[in-house]
């Protein structure tokens, strides 16, 4: 199983699970993270942190090692 830090630009996968702290979690979700959700990165940074992620239409940037913690299935 992969992490959201290790998938590629512009392929899209969807979420199985978001592990970590309960705070972070329930922020991730809250940000529509849900698992089944279709995600992709658009844009890495030039030093690789951070990422930015489309989801649900819109988009978001979250660091590399909050990436680490969203596994994800192709």
């Amino acid at each position: 199983m992969l992490t959201l830090a290790e998938v590629e630009r512009h392929a899209k996968v969807a979420i199985v699970a978001v592990d970590g702290e309960r705070g972070f979690r329930r922020r991730l979700l809250e940000l529509g993270l849900c698992p089944g959700t279709a995600v992709a990165i658009t844009n890495i940074a030039p030093l690789g942190d951070p990422l930015e992620i489309e989801v649900r239409g819109g988009r978001l940037s979250i660091r590399k090692d909050e990436a680490a913690q969203i596994r994800v299935r192709r």
